[in-house]
């Protein structure tokens, strides 16, 4: 059992949980399937899911083609699982589960169950029945795997002189060639458009008039790119933790630096307030400027013979241990206290063991536009990062994306974003007042886009707030089941 699994049974009072894992098969790329021009939407092919957390649910998988413009080049393979609504009387219809960029749904949903999701989940399992779908190139589905790393020793993503900028780009291209020579073409076909034309082959296949879309973080951009892409074909839009890409790559950065720089002034806070802090009684910020530091000076071991971690390292891995207040961030003080002590194998993974970071990495070359190129412009963006982010110095997502961009070969497709999407449902936008991976503006900028859509608010530092907050889940049930929005202005404060 992971260790966010353990802490978030634990926020859940009640909740229940199953003990076995289990995995599923990851298809390879196919070629052309034969009588594949008379039928661009296949069915899904569905049977009994085998493993025991997926107990009385359906597994599935859907072709689909690489590349939509030359849909007889080649298909991927979509992994589903299938939960069918409680109260098949009353059935609402379909609601998909999805992450995107680098996220599994359907280890999302494997979570979910371990932490007895339909005992408290109410309507949303009772009249839904619920679909978990891998996105191309991630999880279970036809997956992005290279062997290069993302950040070998010896590379930073934070250079200081144009040497050691050059070093990154050409690593950069080495990793691309990689990829490119195991992958073929779906690492230029990973993109957001391609994945949202994919929901469309799932809503056919699943013989859905409409659908009901649940969307976390990078999510809310695909939900609305479905949006705009297919009007109509949408009945409900529920996005968590919604992003902002109606502005600039480099100001969306520095935003972002900023908001997980406040939630790490709000995680020091609480270390001072909370004896359930590892570092509680100490000067916190000063604790941890001190460790990264002296990771720069002598990298700091790990256990299982694994590469020594930097000051870097253990700035870049900080972010994500930032999203869950009541999860990860004691998790967060236990990795700061066991480097201190010469381990820092904590920081070696992501809390959220359902990201791969090679499959968030590639995807982000596509959706996001280069405005940074040279080394001249890095060192620029490096200095406004690290006048906002004094501690982490900028080492969040959004940067790691465009650091990770620098050389990459295959072109850029993002997606044009802040017109109005028309023949969209009106959203339920549910938007944390503080949080590490967006800002509660966010929300707003995505209202903004889809007409008659209500930002909920809720008063903490959490996203995945579905799990953790009762008013959440009330709003979030009435809307699906009656499409019925919560009043603007609207704030959850459990």
């Amino acid at each position: 059992m992971s260790r966010i699994t353990k802490y978030v049974r634990r926020a859940l009072a009640g909740a229940g949980a199953l003990a076995v894992t289990a995995t599923l098969a990851a298809p390879a790329i196919a070629a052309p399937a034969q009588g594949y021009e008379k039928s661009p939407i296949d069915r899904i092919s569905w049977s009994a899911c085998t493993d025991a957390e997926f107990q009385g649910m359906q597994c599935g998988t859907l072709r689909v083609p690489v590349d939509y413009a030359r849909p007889h080049a080649g298909s991927l393979t979509l992994a589903l699982v299938r939960r069918p609504a409680d109260d098949q009387a009353h059935r609402q219809g379909t609601l998909l589960l999805n992450d995107g960029a680098g996220g599994s749904s359907v280890e999302q949903l494997r979570l979910a169950m371990r932490i007895g999701f339909p005992a408290f989940a109410g309507a949303m399992s009772q009249k839904f029945d619920l679909v978990a779908v891998d996105p191309r190139g991630v999880g279970h589905s036809t997956p992005i795997d290279c062997a290069e790393p993302l950040k070998p020793a010896g590379v930073s993503h934070f250079p200081g002189t144009r040497a050691a900028f050059d070093k990154l780009v050409a690593h950069n291209r080495a990793f691309a060639a990689d990829c490119l020579r195991r992958n073929g073409p779906l690492v230029a076909h990973v993109d957001l458009t391609s994945t949202a034309r994919d929901f469309e082959a799932v809503r056919a296949g699943l013989g859905e008039k409409q659908l009901n879309w649940y969307g976390i973080h990078y999510s809310t951009l695909l939900g609305r790119t479905y949006a705009k892409l297919y009007p109509g074909r949408l009945r409900t839009m529920v996005l968590d933790t919604a992003l902002d890409d109606t502005t600039s790559p480099t100001k969306r950065i520095v935003r972002e630096a900023a908001t997980a720089e406040e939630a790490f002034d709000r995680f020091t806070a609480w270390c001072a307030a909370s004896t359930d802090c590892a570092l509680h009684g100490k000067d916190v910020a000063a604790e941890y400027d001190a460790l990264v530091a002296r990771a720069d000076r002598a990298p700091i071991p790990v256990t299982g013979g694994g590469r020594p971690l930097t000051g870097e390292d253990i700035r870049g891995a900080t972010q994500d241990y930032l999203t869950l207040a009541s999860v990860t961030w004691p998790l967060f003080a236990q990795a700061v206290a066991k480097a201190e002590a010469g381990d820092a194998t904590d920081f070696t993974y992501d809390p959220d063991d359902t990201l791969n970071p090679v499959q968030v990495q590639v995807p982000a070359c596509l959706d996001n536009a280069r405005p940074v190129t040279t080394y001249h412009q890095l060192a620029r963006l490096q200095r406004k990062l690290a006048r906002v982010s004094p501690h982490l110095g900028g080492a969040v997502r959004s940067y790691t994306a465009l650091v990770g961009c620098l050389g990459w070969p295959v072109p850029a497709e993002p997606v044009a974003a802040g017109a109005t999407v028309y023949g969209a449902p009106p959203a339920l936008i549910e938007q944390s007042t503080h949080q590490a991976l967006a800002p509660h503006s966010a929300g707003y900028a995505m209202a903004a886009q889809l007409p008659g859509s209500v930002v909920l608010s809720r008063e903490g530092d959490d996203y995945s707030m579905f799990l953790l907050s009762q008013c959440v889940r009330d709003a979030t049930n009435k809307y699906l089941t009656t499409r019925v929005l919560p009043a603007p202005g609207t704030t959850c404060t459990d």
